[in-house]
């Protein structure tokens, strides 16, 4: 068996999933301009896997991110296309935001060629069998190919194309594994699954993700990077602090929510129908308000 994607949400979670057939999950792949050397590679309706980061020049292209595994021969397509020169093209880094397979899932294919970068966590959890249980889903660990090489506890820097890019962990968010990557001189920030942007997001409880520290680790994110930073999110288009700001308006209201109904002695199911106030339904994709609904349910048990 290859890897799995959320029930009836095309979100992957492992390193690899079988090939799509023709016709029928072939999405483009396009790049959105983001501030210098830095663009956004997007799947139409997010169904190639999250956003990927691009850092494109002389010193070759580094990327946050890797999408599903049947999309790597289409990511490296349009990374040919960000070349910017004939001798300076190969790619040089991936940088995992954290383990799921719509991030890293290209993993094995590109780490012939690049060095890969993540937490020590997600290569603790990427070496071993997974389970996510609200989706009742098992994984299985990834190859060696696809493991990171280069891992940190805290935070790592890596000089490239004429800037710092920091990429900084924060603990117990959407996985006990996420980093967040700063770069610092063309000030854009890759949140990888911190930021779904106007999205319901996923939180994988089950592997260290947690509603309540989710909610203070983008709080701290707010008021640590420049007010005009602009975003690269994991799913949605891209964005700035003022979206990042409504994700964490929207992750209170709702999580109060759930934790009243809950104190009232109401059952997940009971929560569940009783849903959202009608402002909160936009928010509604894949994710939807039954699952973020169980999603943060599941974090308050904990």
């Amino acid at each position: 068996m290859g890897a799995f994607i959320f029930a009836g949400t095309g979100i992957g979670v492992a390193a690899h999933i079988k090939p799509p057939k023709p016709g029928k999950a072939d999405f483009p792949i396009s790049v959105v301009p983001v501030a210098g050397p830095i663009s956004m590679l997007i799947g139409a309706n997010g169904f190639t896997g999250g956003n990927v980061g691009v850092s494109s020049g002389p010193d070759g292209i580094l990327i946050v991110d890797d999408k599903l595994q049947p999309y790597s021969h289409k990511l490296e397509a349009r990374l040919d296309d960000l070349k910017t020169c004939t001798f300076c093209g190969d790619l040089k880094f991936v940088i995992n935001t954290h383990w799921h397979g719509d991030h890293a899932g290209g993993n094995a294919y590109f780490g012939d060629e690049a060095v890969i970068v993540a937490h020590d966590n997600v290569r603790k959890l990427m070496s071993a069998p997974q389970e996510i249980k609200i989706f009742k889903m098992k994984i299985p660990a990834s190859p060696d190919e696809a493991l990171p090489v280069i891992t940190y506890r805290n935070s790592v820097s890596v000089h490239f194309n004429g800037e710092e890019i920091r990429v900084i962990h924060y603990p117990n968010g959407h996985t006990d594994g996420d980093s967040v990557v700063h770069f610092t001189k063309s000030n854009v920030l890759h949140l990888g699954d911190h930021f779904f942007n106007g999205l319901f997001p996923f939180i994988d409880v089950e592997n260290g993700g947690n509603v309540i520290s989710m909610t203070r680790n983008i709080g701290e994110i707010i008021k640590t990077f420049p007010a005009d930073v602009k975003i690269i999110p994991g799913h949605g288009p891209l964005g700035n602090m003022s979206d990042l700001k409504a994700m964490l308006v929207m992750m209170k209201a709702t999580t109060k929510i759930v934790k009243d109904r809950m104190a009232a002695g109401k059952s997940l199911k009971e929560i569940q129908a009783a849903g959202f106030p009608e402002k909160w339904k936009s928010w509604s994709w894949r994710i939807t308000t039954e699952t973020w609904i169980a999603v943060i349910h599941a974090s308050l048990k904990k």
